[in-house]
């Protein structure tokens, strides 16, 4: 029996990666921690985890939830528009264990801080050894050497993420790095997105992007065909405020303007068109895809541009598809969990101002 001092002070104790991490709201509710349902019946399949520690990430990003500047403690900060709570490893564990016909992948976010390293590889191995489900890791670069990638893979990670999230090296620069007084460097994310590529293999490595910073949409076009030519592929997110970061009155971007860039991606990604054969206006707002009519109907109609796009499972879908990650529940969700129904494609038509939305 512990007395009552020993107990305060083991609630004292920081709980800490790697014996602790932090998880997504859905990924909770996958697990059986938190309950809740999720709108329209949705399905998580992938589990986000994301080290925690008690001095927190030592970046500064101005849209982040978790940055060094936002106030409160970091266990409490909110991620990507909702709360991360924190569980034991063990239990962790224990819990997947008993959902593995439901989950189909699991996906480690790092946070910069130079322990992070060895407590992302420990963490990795001891999934890997317990199932038989691949592992994502989504790094932070700017702690890492091209040696990191490898004794990732040694540990059993076969995907990695790299956040790059804004499309141009002065938007980067100002929401990440100089400009915020932040360590990350342009340069850095894209060498470690080449390293990574290097060591896992085409396909087995890309970037992240955030639409609504700012760029224009060749801006962002650009980057997404970027990667696609490393031999990566891009995870697009629709900018969300996280209140009381230092970007919490900046405005989302347009829903058309979210769409045009989700068909962009989908058509880059799967090597179907290219930049240079898309036309902009005098703003680089996308015009044209560089397609016949009748094959750009036939994607919109597959519904598939508009999905979530992350890592598949093991099953070679999506398992990473985020449930209402970037943007509330209801009928004007940005990415797709699942694939949209007639009444989507009408929506999703209308917000892009097709011709034939207004036929129908």
């Amino acid at each position: 029996m512990l007395s009552e001092k020993q107990a305060m002070e083991i609630e004292e104790q920081p709980q800490e990666s790697p014996d602790y991490v932090r998880m997504s709201l859905a990924a909770a509710m996958t697990l059986g921690f938190k309950q809740g349902l999720f709108y329209r019946d949705a399905r998580l399949y992938c589990i986000n985890l994301l080290l925690t520690y008690k001095e927190g990430c030592a970046a500064r990003c101005a849209y982040c939830g978790l940055s060094k500047k936002r106030a409160g403690t970091y266990s409490r900060k909110s991620f990507i528009r909702v709360t991360w709570p924190t569980y034991p490893m063990e239990e962790v564990v224990e819990r997947i264990s008993g959902r593995t016909d439901r989950v189909k992948r699991i996906c480690i976010s790092m946070v910069t801080r130079k322990r992070a390293v060895g407590d992302t590889r420990e963490i990795c191995a001891r999934l890997r050894s317990a199932f038989d489900i691949p592992v994502s890791l989504l790094v932070a670069p700017t702690v890492l050497s091209r040696e990191d990638f490898v004794e990732f893979r040694k540990a059993g990670a076969d995907k990695i993420g790299v956040a790059v999230d804004l499309a141009t090296a002065v938007l980067f620069d100002r929401f990440r790095g100089s400009g915020i007084g932040g360590p990350h460097k342009w340069e850095h994310y894209w060498q470690a997105l080449s390293e990574a590529l290097s060591v896992f293999g085409e396909g087995n490595a890309g970037a992240h992007f955030m639409v609504g910073m700012g760029e224009t949409e060749k801006e962002m076009c650009q980057a997404i065909e970027r990667v696609r030519r490393m031999g990566g592929r891009t995870h697009l997110f629709s900018f969300f405020p996280e209140a009381e970061s230092e970007m919490a009155d900046h405005r989302s971007p347009t829903i058309a303007q979210y769409r045009r860039i989700q068909l962009a991606r989908f058509l880059l990604d799967e090597s179907i068109s290219a930049v240079s054969e898309f036309d902009f206006d005098s703003d680089g707002r996308i015009r044209d895809f560089g397609l016949p009519p009748e094959e750009l109907e036939r994607i919109i109609d597959s519904g598939e541009p508009f999905r979530t796009s992350g890592c598949a499972g093991y099953d070679g879908q999506v398992a990473c598809n985020r449930p209402y990650a970037n943007s509330r529940p209801g009928p004007g969700i940005r990415n797709f969990p699942f694939p949209p129904d007639e009444n989507d494609l009408k929506r999703i038509r209308r917000q892009m101002g097709s011709k034939k939305a207004d036929a129908g």
